[in-house]
């Protein structure tokens, strides 16, 4: 059986979405169930833990060179990482110590104060902004990522025709006449359509 490779940059978009649908389903636990919210929060944290760990030698050098030269978008997306990671194990962790499903299945119980809910739905409020403005810094990548993974592939299988053949078609749609024969017959006039 061979082994699928996948290069650096689909490993990270696959995560990297993973994480951010994992993260767009656990902000509603109504939606979900408590149950789920719970589960998927856990394997969320898991997710970023991968993340973190996928990215590892990029954090490393940031750090040695955040207050050296570093270009400005660079910094600016190693602060937005900061606090995205900050509010993450804010959320993680009082949403385990509100929890009553995870804790339970381990014969444990979740704390009952009021102040854990709202850090809870403090820093999801906080996260999605931070989510937002992370998407934003990355949107090229974003955006070329899918190009060059999925649009280009499903051109390059003839499914979505190409500009250069569509404008080819286009074009033969528009001559109005052939040579039959060393006749210029009309389009209009050929098979009996008169």
């Amino acid at each position: 059986m061979q082994r699928l490779k996948l290069g650096n940059t689909v490993r990270n978009f696959l995560v990297d979405g993973a994480i951010f649908a994992g993260f767009l389903l656990a902000t509603d636990p109504h939606a979900t169930g408590q149950t789920i919210h719970e589960w998927l929060g856990l394997a969320f944290g898991a997710g970023i833990i991968t993340h973190l760990l996928l990215h590892w030698k990029w954090i490393v050098n940031v750090v040695r060179r955040f207050f050296s030269k570093l270009p400005g978008q660079v910094r600016i997306n190693a602060l937005l990482n900061s606090l995205l990671f900050i509010a993450m194990t804010l959320i993680i962790f009082s949403g385990i110590m509100i929890s009553k499903v995870v804790l339970s299945t381990f014969g444990l119980s979740g704390s009952h104060d009021a102040i854990w809910r709202w850090l809870h739905t403090s820093a999801t409020n906080v996260t999605l902004i931070i989510v937002g403005l992370h998407m934003a810094l990355h949107w090229k990548w974003i955006v070329s990522t899918i190009k060059r993974y999925t649009w280009q592939p499903l051109r390059k299988t003839s499914v979505i025709p190409s500009r250069t053949a569509a404008r080819n078609l286009d074009q033969a749609q528009t001559i109005p006449h052939y040579v039959r024969n060393d006749t210029t017959v009309s389009v209009r006039n050929q098979g009996g359509m008169r």
